[in-house]
């Protein structure tokens, strides 16, 4: 058949330039090893599956692992590296496709987000940490645990912003509200989280009347677009929500947060960004996958243009820091926990569900650790008053708390 010979023609051509752990195995028992020791084996089960590897993309192998067309033997790991390494093998150099007329009205980005949020809490408790937070860790050492480096980025953020008590502290995109009880817990702050996710909204009240924090805790569920431009805030952190703005509304999101922001006020924005310096998608059919099966309208902006855009709205960037390798942690965590949480996450969600966030942790591993994409944490300041600048001269005070819990336990 034609098409199986195209696939012949096209494993000829890799194996003759380098070794893939790879087996391929067809529905009339043909096999296709394009190494000695194959780590990954595909099980290909009708002709019509062929289309998803002539020519292969990470998109294409994507929805064929998700939606069953193919049945795949190893670890979710190593199965990512292989099919990265085998895009790769055939990819050509196609320029990066970019996300400048997607459309983020309210409405829109309501839905993307209860979409990816409001599966279930059960669903995302089987492999987040016990605080729910749904970002990245903060590894101090390398044996902490999970749940350790989770609290350990909640103080690293809050003691950026110095917060102290009795300030106003607004978390844009509070998710499941660590953030924001730890703030009000720990710091002493007047806290207020807004959110687009009912479940995440829902489970936050919840936590703020267990733990008898009202009247210093709030939790909105509320489009940052429509909160009041009366800078009533002394502290804003946002992390993990300006992916989902887009890049053509870079200038509506940071200049909300600077009308938000009381002057010579800090703001730090937690966010990941594209490693390609004109902010096109990640490459190989990665963000196409992405885009359709798990961040709808998601936009990586490059390092670079944020701080543009930071910049222009009236926010002086005082700190930038890369997260990189400790997302790239988090991530393979997550998908551990995941992994092994594989029966009850596929009773709970389904099993394409499953497979989707199975695929995407792995890929977020992978991504992040081959520097596809990259984490900043970036301090800005509302710089008003030159006299009553806001920050010390190093950024030592930045890890006090941390300092004096090392000294203790030495």
């Amino acid at each position: 058949m034609f098409i199986e010979y195209r696939l012949e023609k096209l494993i000829k051509r890799i194996t003759a330039g380098l070794s893939i752990p790879l087996r391929l195995v067809l529905w009339n028992g043909r096999e296709f090893n394009l190494a000695t020791e194959p780590t990954v084996t595909v099980h290909i089960p009708t002709l019509s599956a062929l289309r998803y590897f002539i020519p292969p993309d990470l998109n294409k192998l994507g929805v064929a692992f998700v939606d069953g067309r193919i049945r795949v033997e190893g670890s979710i790991h190593e199965i990512f590296r292989v099919a990265e390494s085998l895009v790769s093998s055939v990819a050509a150099n196609k320029p990066a496709r970019f996300h400048f007329f997607t459309r983020h009205s309210h409405r829109r980005d309501r839905e993307a987000i209860e979409y990816h949020y409001d599966v279930s809490n059960d669903f995302y408790s089987m492999f987040l940490d016990k605080n729910m937070v749904y970002s990245c860790a903060y590894y101090r050492r390398e044996d902490d645990s999970l749940e350790t480096a989770q609290e350990q980025k909640l103080d690293h953020i809050l003691n950026k912003l110095m917060l102290k008590p009795g300030e106003r502290f607004l978390d844009i995109g509070c998710g499941w509200g660590a953030l924001i009880l730890r703030a009000a817990k720990k710091y002493g702050a007047v806290a207020t989280g807004i959110t687009l996710s009912k479940n995440q909204y829902e489970h936050v009240r919840s936590l703020i009347r267990e733990q008898g924090l009202q009247g210093r805790c709030t939790v909105e569920l509320r489009d940052y677009r429509d909160l009041p431009d009366d800078g009533v805030f002394d502290k804003i952190a946002s992390i993990g929500m300006f992916e989902h703005v887009g890049l053509k509304n870079l200038p509506v999101y940071f200049g909300k947060i600077c009308s938000l922001l009381a002057d010579n006020g800090l703001v730090l924005n937690h966010g990941i960004t594209t490693s390609d310096v004109d902010s096109g998608e990640v490459g190989l059919g990665a963000g196409e996958f992405i885009d359709k099966y798990v961040f709808p309208d998601g936009e990586l902006p490059h390092l670079s243009l944020a701080l543009k855009e930071m910049a222009a709205a009236g926010l002086e960037v005082t700190d930038v820091e890369s997260l990189r390798r400790h997302y790239a942690r988090t991530c393979r965590e997550w998908a551990d926990r995941l992994e092994s949480n594989r029966d009850r996450a596929i009773a709970s969600a389904g099993e394409r569900r499953f497979r989707i966030w199975e695929i995407y942790l792995a890929g977020c591993a992978h991504a992040f650790s081959h520097e596809w994409i990259n984490i900043y944490q970036v301090l800005a300041c509302k710089a008003k008053n030159s006299a009553a600048f806001p920050l010390p001269l190093t950024r030592e005070y930045m890890y006090r708390d941390l300092s004096k819990a090392d000294n203790a336990g030495r």
